[in-house]
């Protein structure tokens, strides 16, 4: 079975997978209703935005809580490249 991990983000993190759910019914509900296609791909788009913002934060709570962990009191550079690299991943 396999590990269990709850971090202090993991409630934000839901809260915006609710919030794509809530959207990707809307899309379902606007193509059902013959809705203008801007309409749907407005919609499209904010589904897009909450899920990429969930996973962001999941990769970002992992950089914070399980690497920085390993790394802990490890050399500077290490440390800086752990922080380098969650600056880079908001290009994800």
């Amino acid at each position: 079975m396999p590990e269990k991990h709850l971090h202090t983000a993991h409630p934000d993190v839901l809260k915006r997978l609710k919030r794509a759910t809530g959207h990707l019914q809307n899309v379902i509900a606007m193509i059902e209703g013959e809705r203008a296609c801007i309409e749907v791909a407005q919609q499209l788009h904010a589904v897009e935005r909450a899920i990429c913002a969930a996973k962001k934060l999941v990769i970002h709570d992992h950089l914070d809580h399980c690497l920085e962990e390993v790394v802990g009191a490890g050399p500077a550079a290490m440390r800086s490249s752990i922080a380098e690299f969650k600056d880079i991943t908001k290009y994800l």
